[in-house]
């Protein structure tokens, strides 16, 4: 059995499959999944349904508090809920995805969600997913795992993903977007995204999710 409070990070870059090997921990351990990513991609969909200038500081601090995010697990799936509406699909249109990156280099949004999170992480065992959990939400994570993949087999996995919703996309949107948001998330001033130096890197480009599982869980294995 974990220790109280035991925290595995899973940070890398988009589209590398992090939020589907951290719930599938999550399940193995009972632990509770948090998708740092979906809180970000919730900020952006309030932003973009209410017309919010992310280059104004005013409005951005008066929209933060007006946004509520929560995570509600069921044997499905967890649902992600924006001031109690269920998001979770919407979240992930090619719009949002679109404006994500912009909106998370927002240093306000940065710290509104980076205090939630952490929050989180002082009542419960969890898994949490993102670009920045092991080097500024929880540095002290107990486990901490850095994915990457190739950006050819990363475009390949998102364009499924979105084609099989009926959302009309072509490859080299999808590339561009990922490049682009690759950019911002490396070079943004606060909270980029990098490689905690402690973090095991996990290259699953050529790895089944099994393959991927047995990876982290054997890491696992090691520190708990």
């Amino acid at each position: 059995m974990a220790r109280k409070n035991f925290i595995i990070a899973i940070d890398g870059f988009s589209s590398c499959g992090k939020s589907t090997v951290a719930k599938a921990i999550a399940k193995k351990l009972d632990f509770v999944f948090v998708d740092s990513g979906a809180m970000y991609r919730a900020v952006t969909l309030y932003f973009l349904r209410n017309k919010v200038d992310c280059k104004d500081s005013n409005a951005v601090n008066a929209a933060l508090t007006d946004i509520h995010i929560d995570f509600v697990p069921n044997p499905d799936r967890t649902e992600i809920i924006l001031n109690g509406e269920d998001v979770s699909e919407e979240i992930r249109l090619m719009e949002v995805s679109a404006n994500v990156s912009e909106v998370s280099a927002i240093k306000e949004v940065r710290v509104a969600m980076v205090a939630q999170q952490q929050k989180l992480g002082k009542r419960r065992n969890i898994v949490m997913d993102g670009r920045d959990i092991g080097t500024t939400v929880f540095p002290d994570a107990n486990l901490k795992i850095f994915m990457t993949a190739n950006p050819n087999v990363r475009a390949e996995r998102r364009f499924a993903e979105l084609t099989a919703k009926g959302e009309q996309v072509t490859m080299e949107e999808i590339k561009a977007n990922l490049a682009h948001r690759d950019h911002i998330d490396s070079t943004r001033a606060e909270s980029p995204l990098r490689q905690a130096e402690d973090a095991i890197v996990l290259d699953n480009s050529n790895l089944t999710q099994e393959q991927q599982l047995a990876f982290v869980m054997e890491e696992y294995s090691k520190r708990a």
